[in-house]
């Protein structure tokens, strides 16, 4: 939307077939938002609630034909209620302090994520190509929106970093990376919660959390915060605690329609 009430056209750009990075023998395409073209927080809402995600500069979502794995999530954040296992998460880490700092590039910071990455992903690309840059170009790249380094700290020591985008309605949670030597904490667990909290003291409405797919572990996950919405066709469903959430091939093409 431009400043006059009009309507904006973005370009989109569709990527060839490439690997999956999530399900192995499959082949994903993305379709992407010219990163050159103007960007804000508001036109980014709009887009995340018709399921694009940003990575860096560029804002994409999977467009992989018949294959449609990749669900778009989000909490509606007053709806919220937790589990047990997280209840349990809260009274663990309730000595760690949360630091809310503007993006910014810290030494400290790129520390925590070089340890993490190599930890949690010692074979994979991100690693091979870890460099400041990779680092600054994938979480604190100006992107013409608002960017948040969510520091999570145990007596001064910085254990977790959760990069989010604060948007007018929302909160998006972009990546969180931890020190492995507090991994019994569960820090990603905390970091989810917390940008919860966060969400309802600043009066917004959802945490957007990615895409959940059912048969990817390190997506999966997200099935455990209930209720949670997923984007089915072109309409927020919310799916509480018990609820299987369907992939979206699982509907009907005339439910999705």
């Amino acid at each position: 939307m431009t400043p006059d009430g009009k309507t904006r056209r973005l370009p989109l750009y569709l990527t060839p077939d490439r690997p999956c990075a999530y399900l192995p023998g499959r082949e994903e395409r993305v379709l992407f938002v010219d990163p050159h073209a103007p960007m804000s927080g508001p036109a980014y809402e709009s887009l995340l609630a018709r399921g694009y995600r940003r990575a860096g500069r560029f804002i994409y979502r999977p467009a992989c034909g018949d294959c449609q794995a990749c669900v778009p999530v989000r909490l509606a954040v007053h709806h919220f209620s937790p589990n047990r296992s997280q209840r349990r998460n809260l009274v663990l880490n309730q000595d760690l302090r949360l630091h809310d700092r503007p993006r910014a590039f810290h030494a400290e910071h790129f520390a925590l994520y070089a340890a993490y990455l190599r930890h949690r992903h010692p074979d994979g690309g991100m690693t091979e190509q870890l460099t400041p840059e990779s680092y600054r170009d994938y979480l604190i790249q100006p992107w013409g929106g608002e960017t948040r380094l969510l520091e999570f700290r145990l007596e001064g020591r910085l254990i977790a970093l959760a990069v989010t985008d604060r948007l007018p309605q929302a909160l998006s949670a972009v990546y969180t990376c931890f020190d492995p030597a507090f991994a019994d904490r569960a820090p990603g667990v905390y970091a989810i919660l917390s940008q919860i909290a966060l969400a309802r003291l600043l009066g917004l409405r959802y945490l957007y959390l990615g895409y959940w797919l059912r048969d990817c572990r390190k997506m999966a996950y997200k099935a455990r915060y209930r209720p949670l919405q997923a984007l089915i066709g072109d309409e927020w469903r919310e799916f509480g605690r018990g609820e299987d959430i369907p992939a979206q091939s699982d509907y009907p093409q005339s439910l999705l329609s």
